[in-house]
């Protein structure tokens, strides 16, 4: 059965997509395989998509008559400011246009999308979400690492890198107390420093870590070292941006898996 078939057997209602709203909506972490239908559709009805740096070009394709708006953030480089995003949402609502907001992984996980829903709400434009596999756990399958594992882990921590050092840095200490796997996302600019706080916070050095980049798409590539080498390592390859670094046990489940099933991931 094809693709279209199946889709088609589904029942399956989507919500109109009226002219003069905006849906702030999540692409997942790159691949179009981690597209929900919903974001589909929204693409095949938009009259303006208004997309981040993290898009894959080809997903647009699926909106061959919206006109595209590209307001890239990506930190340590220059970027769209939020105030200009959040007129431009504004603005092409209020000219009766179907405004699709498409942001990597899901709005809603350091995607800025409540930031930007307030905004709409205060403009009187009518919103709504549409989640997408947030980048954490799209990135953890692709690479064959569980997020959660009995014996391993009760919790994962989700958290953002690019404040390290900062006044608004996290408290690494107490994370590392928790035990728990840690998914860090915009940490690469920061690796070693985050790596050294979770170390100084009680993790060992030799706690599993890893980095993906590029997840779930051609270009992805996959380091797997520990929390005291992970920094060094990622220098000397040459891994950056775009990347999520994982630390803690389920990084190790990977090898076990990848073993079992010959080396062939």
């Amino acid at each position: 059965m094809s693709l279209l078939d199946a889709v088609a057997r589904l029942p399956f209602e989507l919500v109109p997509f009226e002219p003069g709203h905006v849906w702030l909506a999540g692409a997942g972490p790159g691949g179009l395989g981690c597209l929900t239908l919903e974001v589909i559709a929204a693409l095949g009805a938009a009259d303006a998509v208004i997309y981040d740096a993290l898009i894959e070009p080809a997903v647009l394709e699926a909106a061959p008559d919206a006109e595209r708006f590209f307001v890239g953030k990506r930190g340590g480089k220059p970027s769209t400011p939020q105030e200009e995003i959040n007129r431009l949402m504004v603005e092409q609502a209020r000219a009766n246009r179907r405004v699709l907001r498409l942001k990597g992984g899901d709005p809603n996980t350091f995607g800025r999308g409540g930031e930007e829903a307030l905004a709409l709400a205060r403009a009187g434009i009518p919103f709504r979400f549409l989640p997408g596999i947030t980048s954490a756990f799209g990135a953890l399958a692709g690479a064959g690492i569980p997020a959660t594992m009995r014996g391993v882990n009760k919790a994962i921590i989700l958290a953002t890198g690019h404040a390290a050092g900062t006044q608004d840095d996290l408290d690494w200490t107490a994370l590392a107390r928790t035990g728990q796997p840690i998914v860090i996302y915009m940490g690469m600019g920061n690796l070693r420093r985050i790596t050294d706080a979770l170390i100084t916070g009680g993790l060992a050095s030799t706690t599993p870590a890893a980095i993906l980049m590029s997840a779930t798409t051609a270009e992805e590539r996959i380091l797997v070292g520990t929390l005291g080498d992970i920094a060094t390592q990622a220098s000397a390859e040459g891994f950056g941006s775009p990347a999520l670094v994982v630390v803690g046990g389920i990084v190790a489940c990977r090898a076990a898996l990848h073993e079992l099933q010959g080396g062939t991931r």
